[in-house]
């Protein structure tokens, strides 16, 4: 699919991403990162009642899934737009680390917008890759709305949190994990704008698996969690929540028709029960979680359901502080 066919009709169920497609971009994420380990967690199988498999998306250069799409997107858009100079975009942390080093490799300046009051910690590392950081608005849309009217003004090209090129590199994740346990029941996976989740789903239909996928989201973040019950878009107000990467208030029309029409449903964990995530992953693997991370694990612990059981550990990058808090 082309960035003019995404951008009319959307990455929707008449619109996959097909096995080759993910097994190309298979190919260029891996020349920049190796396949991630995906693990079953004695430990953490009997505290849960499952044999559970852990995908480790913790363990790439940036410490989460995001840089998969960010290096697909960049030689996409080199393809397509060989004259362009650099790149924008909005985010609380993962994705402009993706988005920075991706950029640097590609010899493309970047501008990264965050809210106030963002992580210190991913900002600084998001600087470490070269990026311009910008500060900017109270939550993310509002920096991400700044980020699309600043992309005008100044030449650059808006990267959206959405979309195919993202998802292709994402996807390879789930790739290799329903290709490593491709009996696994169910897969949690949490839900920030949607990439990582429909990552998952277009790897488990190109491989024509069973495999349902559950997504998660925060109680203080409902947007997807409602957007799904209600079969369209449902924004909220705000998006307050310990998981950055799950602070979503305006979730992606297209993202929600894609989850809408594949995934099995959506579920929500208190904040209180991804602090409680993040330690378990402490105790029982000796992984740091941050909040994201940690919810798909919050979510199994709360169902106790049993079985062969897929989580998606999507990010290590908690701050400081927080990890303190949790393990205190």
């Amino acid at each position: 699919m082309t960035e003019e066919q995404f951008d009319k009709g959307g990455l929707t169920a008449r619109a996959g991403i097909d096995l080759a497609i993910l097994d190309a971009a298979a190919r260029v994420v891996y020349q920049v990162l190796a396949p991630t380990p995906q693990i079953h967690w004695p430990l953490l199988s009997k505290r849960c009642g499952a044999e559970v498999w852990v995908k480790h998306e913790n363990h790439t250069p940036i410490g989460a899934f995001k840089l998969r799409g960010g290096v697909t997107y960049m030689r996409r858009l080199k393809e397509a737009h060989p004259k362009v100079e650099g790149v924008i975009t909005a985010t609380r942390g993962n994705h402009g680390q993706s988005i920075a080093l991706a950029a640097r490799q590609a010899k493309l300046t970047a501008v990264i917008v965050v809210p106030h009051g963002n992580n210190p910690e991913k900002n600084a590392a998001m600087r470490a890759f070269g990026c311009e950081l910008i500060e900017e608005g109270e939550d993310y849309q509002a920096a991400a709305e700044f980020a699309r009217a600043l992309a005008g003004r100044r030449g650059l090209h808006f990267v959206a949190a959405y979309h195919p090129w993202l998802i292709e590199g994402v996807g390879t994740y789930g790739l290799e994990f329903l290709r490593a346990v491709p009996d696994l029941e169910v897969v949690y996976v949490p839900i920030g704008m949607g990439s990582g989740v429909s990552g998952v789903i277009a790897a488990r239909n190109a491989l024509k698996l069973k495999t349902r996928i559950v997504g998660v989201v925060a109680e203080g973040a409902p947007a997807y969690a409602l957007s799904f019950a209600a079969g369209k878009a449902v924004s909220t107000d705000a998006a307050t929540t310990i998981a950055d990467g799950l602070a979503c208030r305006v979730p992606d029309p297209m993202a929600v028709d894609f989850i809408c029409a594949h995934a099995e449903r959506v579920v929500t964990v208190s904040d209180g029960e991804i602090k409680a995530a993040m330690r378990v992953y402490f105790t029982d693997t000796h992984n740091i979680a941050e909040g994201a991370g940690a919810a798909p694990l919050a979510a199994l612990l709360k169902e106790r359901r049993g079985g062969k059981v897929g989580l998606v550990l999507s990010g290590g990058n908690a701050d400081q502080a927080l990890f303190r808090e949790v393990l205190g």
